[in-house]
């Protein structure tokens, strides 16, 4: 199975989120991912905690690994795999899950990747960690179920 991997240096600055998304949109694209898929949405979102967490939380650079397999045109034509998000950053301190309340407008990020995601964790990697996530690809026509975390004022469709 063809695996493309791809990755992007961050900075620590809030506006690197945007440019982190605008990027891993990009390519997904090259991997037969679309935009409009929700899958697409689902990546991008899990992009766009991940980096967030990154940025705000060590105020060190970062970097976005992507890692796809079954790219657009391999021989078999396989959908199937797993796309797998990767932010490594030099911050020692572990990812700390906190639940939000109500209206507090932070704290919902690892929550997020962890109903969203397949599978979800994170390693010491050097000085630093890195905090990945998974998502398994299905074949076209097939729905995906994802459960969501349930917060108060939020609302979500399976995708």
């Amino acid at each position: 199975m063809q695996v493309l991997q791809v990755q992007l240096e961050i900075r620590p600055d809030p506006a690197e989120v945007g440019r982190a998304r605008r990027w891993a949109r990009s390519r997904l694209a090259v991997s037969g991912i679309e935009a409009d898929e929700p899958l697409a949405e689902t990546l991008i979102l899990l992009v766009s905690e991940l980096v967030t967490n990154a940025v705000v939380h060590t105020g060190c650079p970062a970097v976005l690994r992507l890692q796809l397999q079954g790219v657009r045109g391999e021989p078999s034509g396989a959908p199937a795999g797993t796309v797998r998000l990767e932010v490594a950053d030099s911050s020692a301190c572990p990812p700390a899950p906190r639940h939000a309340q109500g209206d507090d407008t932070n704290g919902r990020g690892l929550e997020l990747v962890d109903g969203l995601a397949d599978r979800w964790g994170w390693s010491p990697e050097g000085a630093g960690k890195r905090i990945w996530c998974e998502v398994d690809r299905c074949a076209p026509g097939v729905t995906r179920a994802v459960a969501y975390p349930a917060y108060e004022g939020f609302a979500y469709e399976a995708v």
